[in-house]
C-alpha cells in the first residue's frame, strides 16, 4: 500500500504559496499551510541545473520526506524550495529538514 501525499494541483500549489507561512534552514526553505491531508510538494528551478540534477533533487527530498510522515501530530500542505548548492545529498536535506519540522513545531 502506498502512501500519496504529493501536492499535484495548481490551485494548491497557489494557496501554499499565498497563504502559507515560510520556515528558512541552511539548505531549505519550506512553506506550510493548515489542510485536512498531508500532502508535499517540490519546487526546484532552472537555476539547479539540468532536468537530470533537477530530478535528483527532488528524488532526494520526496525520500526525506516520506521519512518524517509516522511522525506528523496534524495535516499541512508542505512546499520545499532547496537553495542553490554545488552539491546535494541526503543526509543534508534530512538534518534541515528535521530541523525546519522541530522549529516549525511538527514533530517533537
Amino acid at each position: 500500500m502506498t502512501f500519496d501525499y504529493r501536492l499535484k494541483k495548481e490551485k494548491d500549489f497557489n494557496l501554499v504559496f499565498n497563504k502559507g507561512k515560510r520556515l528558512f534552514s541552511k539548505c531549505l526553505t519550506v512553506i506550510y499551510f493548515p489542510s485536512n491531508a498531508l500532502k508535499a510538494g517540490f519546487a526546484v528551478s532552472k537555476k539547479h541545473g539540468k532536468s537530470v540534477q533537477r530530478n535528483r533533487i527532488k528524488r532526494l527530498l520526496r525520500e526525506s520526506f516520506r521519512s518524517f510522515t509516522p511522525s506528523f501530530r496534524q495535516n499541512f500542505f508542505f512546499v520545499f524550495i532547496p537553495k542553490v548548492s554545488d552539491d546535494y545529498t541526503l543526509k543534508q536535506f534530512k538534518e534541515s529538514m528535521e530541523y525546519l519540522f522541530k522549529k516549525g513545531g511538527f514533530i517533537d
